[in-house]
């Protein structure tokens, strides 16, 4: 409540005749600390009930970016290779600093209803959790910030900023929705960053980045190592005891493939081809490929310490390609797989079947090629 009253989210008026008001409700979440020792948080929220707003009444626009997850990779590989500083910072309340331009009328808040006012409504002036265009207005209000103090957009990756000092060097900075990683070779442009962004939003400063959307950021600055991994999330895709193998029988495939596919996606490029695999029997799987995602899960229970590891080596960006002519049996599309490497670490893969059917295996080839190019680039 004293966030959003310094943050001035909203004014209490009478509804003007003909206006609707959307509901709202306290969501309690119990947030585990990033490292062993930490504390548990316990954070409300209050999120408006966005489900009843009415598109273009309430909200036009909802699209917003977040950084990529090889633009992570890509950054966490020049810090390896440059020896740079590497901090994290979270904005609290992020979604509470976006300007609303649509008038939304919203009930008062349940035991925070204002004596002798009863029958006010709150106008929402800040955008809140839950509403359609929340995370856009956020973006938007974030994204001016930075531009506004001489910070560059990549035009590659709306989320990764960068601004090139005197020296040559560069400080970059990564958001997604409300974490950022800061990157520079110097603590002290690292500080002025952080200072300039306190000033505009209320920021938690979280120190040398240690975790990054689950995944465990390790760093050894005496052999210039650096090392990225998902040990958490493997651990808790592992299968169960024998006795409770009958109950994992009734786990629903497609969220286990999908929390697959998050371990692939962040930090598992072995899984690539597997997860491409038994993905594409999402709408009606068979025993034989639920074993296949049992032996993925075995696989994982087994290598939950293999990790990406940067260092600083010079090699620069390297990609490699390769096709798998007409290789899926069922509609003879081929699969087109690649990986690019920064320092010789893995940061960006793929493992994909081509849209459409290749006539042949040079086509299949310029069909992959053109794939990775476009990543490349």
């Amino acid at each position: 409540m004293k966030s959003l009253h310094k943050n001035k989210t909203w004014d209490l008026v009478k509804l003007p005749k003909g206006k609707k008001t959307i509901r709202c409700k306290w969501v309690f979440k119990k947030k585990e600390g990033t490292l062993e020792a930490e504390e548990p948080r316990y954070k409300a929220r209050l999120v408006a009930k966005g489900y009843n707003q009415i598109p273009g009444v309430d909200f036009t626009d909802v699209f917003s970016p977040v950084v990529k997850h090889s633009s992570i990779r890509a950054l966490l590989g020049i810090v390896a290779m440059h020896d740079l500083e590497l901090e994290q910072l979270d904005v609290k309340t992020a979604f509470l600093h976006g300007e609303l331009v649509e008038d939304i009328y919203m009930q008062q808040l349940e035991s925070f209803t204002v004596l002798e006012k009863e029958d006010y409504v709150c106008l929402l002036k800040k955008s809140l959790y839950g509403l359609k265009q929340s995370p856009r207005q956020w973006y938007k209000r974030f994204d001016s910030f930075m531009t506004s103090h001489d910070f560059k957009r990549s035009s590659f990756d709306s989320c990764v900023y960068f601004k090139k000092n005197s020296d040559g060097s560069f400080v970059y900075l990564l958001l997604y929705v409300d974490d950022m990683l800061i990157a520079a070779k110097d603590k002290g442009e690292i500080r002025k960053v952080k200072a300039q962004l306190s000033e505009e939003f209320e920021m938690k400063d979280l120190g040398p980045a240690k975790k990054i959307l689950g995944m465990e950021i390790l760093r050894d600055r005496k052999t210039s190592k650096l090392y990225l991994s998902q040990k958490g999330l493997s651990s808790a895709l592992s299968l169960q005891p024998d006795d409770e193998i009958e109950y994992m029988s009734h786990v629903p495939y497609s969220s286990t493939v999908g929390s697959l596919m998050y371990s692939m996606v962040c930090s598992r490029p072995d899984l690539s081809y597997v997860v491409s695999a038994v993905s594409r029997y999402m709408a009606n799987p068979s025993k034989e490929h639920w074993k296949a995602v049992q032996w993925i899960l075995r696989y994982l229970r087994g290598t939950i310490d293999v990790c990406l590891q940067f260092g600083r080596a010079e090699d620069g960006t390297i990609g490699y390609v390769d096709d798998d002519f007409a290789g899926d049996l069922d509609r003879r599309r081929s699969l087109t797989g690649y990986v690019f490497t920064i320092g010789g670490c893995a940061i960006s893969w793929k493992a994909t079947l081509q849209t459409t059917v290749a006539l042949s295996t040079t086509e299949a080839e310029y069909m992959a090629i053109t794939e990775a190019c476009k990543e490349a680039i």
